[in-house]
């Protein structure tokens, strides 16, 4: 393109829009809107709209069977007292610490094993993400609790090395981790990633490492690792606020009490309970709050602790 052209429509640009264009560019616009309109009709009425109502909510005395008493502060003073809620914030705490880095690992582990280029990857790979697409549903919770029961599956199996087996969901020292294994098992997701991401690294940076004699382990810490941290962080920042939102597992697991003796309590479940159960909606409204306010810490966090560990190469 010409000096002169650019110029042209530089002065184009620059001049007043006629009366025509201007109403083609209103008609525009009404299309523009009408096609948003669900989804705007959609954020305002399902989104926004009860977001604004359980904020309100949040500072009143309700129960869904007489109209909102306005007590200001009194949830949030409650809930420092609360210590059930203390209990499922250290459950919840535990989850999130545990589950996360375990199924970050165990999907780069994979991805590095399917990276590798072997026979029938499409299989592997569609069969190692199915558990991603089941691992929240409530059939695979309650498949859970058969197989992790005294009589279940896994009983069976540690029978064939004659190791008696216990109640693991009803144990409070393993219950919690019974379910740590089922967010682990639900790899699926972070490991297509990390695998899209590891198909994005040069070959010949591993080719010059393998020239100066560099090891596999030095190879994947090097080049590796550092290439993918921001599948790393990606995958981080979506698996700490799943973990955080975790419910179905819990609820099928324990059976809806959060036991036993409160060792599967997720905030989410007492969340429930209080909304649901006591029907004490102002308070639960409190903690779906707190719960958001929780969230968006940890993933603000996460974003400005970014630059000091995730590389991004140009």
């Amino acid at each position: 393109m010409s000096l002169a052209e650019l110029r042209r429509i530089s002065s184009d640009r620059k001049r007043p829009l006629s009366k025509d264009e201007k109403k083609a560019g209103r008609r525009d616009d009404k299309a523009a809107l009408f096609f948003l309109l669900p989804w705007l009709i959609g954020v305002v009425g399902l989104t926004a709209g009860p977001m604004l109502v359980s904020l309100y909510l949040a500072f009143t005395d309700y129960n869904l069977l007489q109209a909102a008493d306005f007590t200001g502060f009194d949830n949030i003073t409650r809930m420092l007292d609360d210590a059930r809620l203390h209990n499922s914030l250290a459950v919840t705490f535990t989850y999130v610490a545990i589950s996360v880095p375990l199924q970050l690992a165990v999907a780069l582990g994979l991805a590095l094993l399917l990276d590798r280029g072997m026979r029938g990857l499409s299989f592997y790979r569609s069969a190692l993400y199915l558990p991603s697409l089941l691992g929240g549903s409530v059939a695979i919770a309650v498949l859970w609790r058969v197989v992790f029961g005294e009589d279940g599956l896994f009983n069976d199996f540690l029978g064939l090395f004659g190791v008696v087996g216990r109640s693991w969901i009803s144990d409070p020292d393993t219950s919690l981790w019974t379910i740590v294994l089922l967010h682990v098992w639900t790899f699926g997701s972070p490991m297509v990633i990390f695998l899209a991401g590891l198909r994005q690294i040069p070959r010949q940076y591993y080719e010059a490492a393998s020239t100066d004699g560099a090891s596999t382990w030095r190879q994947f810490r090097s080049i590796t690792l550092p290439l993918l941290t921001p599948m790393v962080f990606f995958n981080l920042v979506l698996g700490i606020i799943n973990a955080f939102q975790s419910f179905t597992q819990a609820f099928v697991v324990s059976g809806g009490t959060g036991g036993p003796a409160d060792s599967t309590l997720f905030y989410t479940l007492y969340l429930y309970q209080e909304g649901f159960g006591s029907f004490r909606m102002g308070y639960a409204s409190a903690l779906a709050w707190l719960l958001l306010i929780i969230i968006g810490a940890f993933t603000a966090i996460n974003f400005w602790a970014s630059k000091y560990w995730v590389f991004y190469d140009d």
